[in-house]
């Protein structure tokens, strides 16, 4: 049977370690320093502040730089101890920090953009910031040279990643692949655009549309060429770009916004996680079907009885219009009659029940009815009962998945 979301005993549960206080306003991003007991973190009260910890146990600002403008969004990049923080005016500024992280100076300062940046990716490889803003433009600049290489109007903002951030898994909207100079920015109108970016060129490759909410997270899998995203709809989706073939798998775990997306390549293990409170663990290593097209139709594809827009054949007739639904697992019109029945087909992505007419109902088989994922739920809302967050689960289940051993996150 597909799994029900109940809570299950945690092995294991994340201690408060320290709080970080002294902001004035809305801490709108904060970064962990690898292999450092320190914390970058900036805030909407124009301050970009370096945490270290002291020998009395304390985090204490080694650095407090203050902006001309308040802080969104930043990337921070441990080989070079690059900086870049994206600003609510449009620009975006670089700095460099000492080794022992006690200075920050400045090293370039972009105008990128007209509005609020969202999100700020810097692209080591290739020596390249990218950035995207409420101006609905995706703009690259060379950070060698601090020249603008090239801009692309997307069909709408693309909202960022609102919380902490550590290198395994940063939930934003937009990934690159190093390989193909692949660009894949989700916004918020729930469309996915692939761009390949060229030194000055830029070229749209396709784009991806299955959401019908914006798209709230992205994670790339350059091994196997899948990506995934994630929506306010509630829906993960699959897209199976290595193939070629064009396939999508749905997946259906959330009853709210899907929040945040990690993959685990070695274990081919997804973790998402949203509004609901759910943390979700995806098994990607099995078999799974496309959910079908929805077909369109005048009557039930099962009764033939006329739905309501069917004026002509509802005169002919002399029957009342009915309501139009559609299987789930054959994508079949039909009317409330013919689909009464509920069903999870997590061969399909579904893990609840959902609406299939009566035949599929009949059909489905244990194999399709055996759940491909594994919850981990909060007791009240998005809180556990000893008060960590969710999100601090989140970030502990992909540190388990990705590096089993013991670490500090900051919140």
């Amino acid at each position: 049977m597909a799994t029900e979301g109940q809570p299950r005993a945690q092995a294991r549960t994340p201690l408060l370690l320290s709080r970080l206080e002294g902001s004035q306003e809305l801490v709108t991003m904060a970064v962990i320093i690898p292999k450092e007991d320190g914390v970058i973190s900036v805030s909407e009260d124009r301050t970009v502040r370096v945490w270290l910890k002291r020998d009395s146990g304390q985090y204490w600002p080694s650095v407090y730089q203050s902006m001309p403008a308040p802080c969104t969004c930043m990337c921070f990049n441990p080989e070079t101890r690059r900086l870049s923080v994206g600003m609510d005016n449009g620009v975006v500024s670089e700095f460099i920090l000492s080794e022992d992280y006690n200075k920050m100076t400045p090293a370039q300062t972009y105008q990128a953009h007209h509005a609020r940046v969202t999100v700020v990716l810097f692209v080591l490889e290739m020596e390249w910031l990218l950035s995207t803003a409420q101006d609905k433009l995706l703009s690259w600049h060379c950070t060698e040279s601090g020249h603008l290489q090239g801009t692309y109007r997307m069909a709408a903002w693309v909202s960022g990643l609102d919380g902490v951030m550590f290198p395994e898994c940063v939930c934003v909207c937009i990934r690159f692949d190093v390989e193909t100079r692949h660009v894949f920015v989700g916004d918020q109108s729930g469309q996915v655009t692939v761009l390949k970016l060229e030194q000055g060129v830029c070229t749209l490759v396709t784009t991806f549309r299955g959401h019908t909410g914006s798209v709230t997270a992205l994670c790339w899998d350059p091994v196997q060429r899948v990506l995934f995203s994630g929506s306010s709809d509630h829906s993960i989706i699959m897209w199976d770009i290595g193939g070629r073939k064009g396939t999508a798998i749905e997946l259906q775990g959330h009853s709210d916004k899907v929040q945040g997306l990690c993959y685990a390549p070695h274990t081919r293990q997804l973790i998402s996680c949203g509004s609901d409170g759910r943390i979700v663990v995806w098994n990607m290593d099995v078999n799974r079907q496309e959910t079908p097209e929805w077909l369109d139709s005048d009557l039930c594809q099962k009764c033939e009885q006329p739905f309501f827009w069917n004026f002509k054949q509802m005169w002919d007739s002399k029957k009342i219009g009915l309501r139009q639904h559609h299987c789930r697992r054959c994508g079949k019109a039909v009317c409330g009659k013919c689909s009464s029945k509920r069903s999870s087909i997590p061969l399909m992505g579904f893990e609840f029940p959902v609406r299939v007419c009566d035949r599929c109902n009949d059909s489905i088989t244990d194999q399709e009815d055996g759940s491909r994922s594994s919850y981990r739920k909060p007791v009240e809302g998005s809180m556990w009962e000893n008060g960590c967050s969710l999100k601090q689960h989140f970030i502990q289940k992909c540190n388990d998945l990705l590096k089993p051993k013991a670490k500090r996150l900051f919140l």
